[in-house]
């Protein structure tokens, strides 16, 4: 299902794609915990459920920023991947990192690692960048 945008405007455009309580969630996944199932996507604190979780995925596919393809080790099992469009929201990802670990009560251990991307700034968005591609892009 495709989303049709209500207006021309970039930022209104990104939020009906973007804009739900799971949709960055599954990206944040995909990039920095490695899930490439769906049952791993199920197992995430937040607790999605398995109806949500698969018609974000799917809209998420419909719409460019993933892919789905066999796994090779499990007939059985699909592997969920970034494309370059998926890829390039870890500038986004990483701003609302920093945002809430500075003006919300995050976990210790994961706001210095949101933190160090910060200070890091581009060049180390970049290097996670180069690697995402290597991971996701076949």
């Amino acid at each position: 299902m495709s989303i049709m945008g209500r207006s021309g405007c970039p930022i209104s455009l990104s939020l009906e794609l973007l804009g739900d309580r799971w949709t960055l969630l599954i990206i944040r996944d995909l990039v920095f915990a490695g899930k490439r199932h769906f049952r791993e996507f199920l197992q995430s604190d937040e607790g999605i459920s398995s109806r949500t979780l698969a018609e974000r995925l799917q809209t998420l596919q419909d719409e460019g920023i993933l892919t789905r393809g066999d796994d090779p080790t499990h007939k059985l099992k699909a592997v969920y991947r970034l494309t370059e469009a998926g890829i390039d929201l870890l500038p986004i990802l990483a701003t609302l990192g920093a945002w809430g670990s500075k003006h919300r009560k995050a976990d210790d251990v994961l706001a210095r690692i949101a933190d160090e991307l910060a200070a890091g700034g581009e060049p180390a968005l970049e290097t996670i960048k180069r690697t995402l591609r290597v991971e996701h892009i076949v």
